[in-house]
């Protein structure tokens, strides 16, 4: 896809959704550490979505959304709510083949339908949040609130923890 393809299936699936801005930043800038500092956009408003798989038969899949400075809980929250015995982060080739995204630019606008999107309570205490653009081109900046009207979203508390919290260092 090229830029332009990209902004148009991005505009596609925030048509409706509220305020927004549409944010075009250099592809090999869109890694989160890379992107926030290279923008000047804080850490702990960055949110990045991770496809996380459910190992069952057949494998059951979510959309996680949680802040930069957080680690998503895989082997216990997110597991849970996938009702699954064990849960991974889905490989770079299931994320794509699932939503289209490459890894940097994956996005919560867009995705499967019935696709659970399942957001760390953190994120929406966040007033403004920087979210992929599905694709390594765009990112979105827009109000955490954003996020509740789109389809199959469910707020959970403790989804994440906070990096320091857990490994005793910031996130990389």
């Amino acid at each position: 896809m090229n830029v332009d393809t990209d902004r148009a299936a991005l505009e596609a699936a925030l048509e409706g959704l509220g305020e927004h801005e549409l944010f075009a930043c250099d592809p090999a800038l869109a890694d989160t550490a890379a992107f926030c500092a290279a923008y000047d956009f804080a850490l702990e408003d960055s949110a990045n979505t991770i496809v996380v798989v459910g190992k069952s038969n057949p494998p059951v899949y979510a959309a996680c959304i949680v802040l930069a400075t957080h680690r998503l809980d895989v082997n216990h929250a997110v597991r849970d709510r996938l009702g699954t015995r064990k849960a991974s982060f889905a490989s770079p080739d299931e994320t794509r083949a699932l939503t289209g995204h490459e890894i940097g630019g994956v996005t919560a606008f867009g995705l499967p339908d019935g696709m659970p999107l399942l957001i760390d309570a953190a994120v929406m205490a966040r007033p403004r949040i920087v979210l992929g653009g599905g694709s390594r081109s765009w990112k979105v900046i827009a109000p955490s609130s954003i996020l509740l009207g789109l389809p199959n979203a469910a707020v959970v508390e403790g989804l994440a923890s906070p990096a320091s919290a857990r490994t005793g260092s910031p996130p990389d």
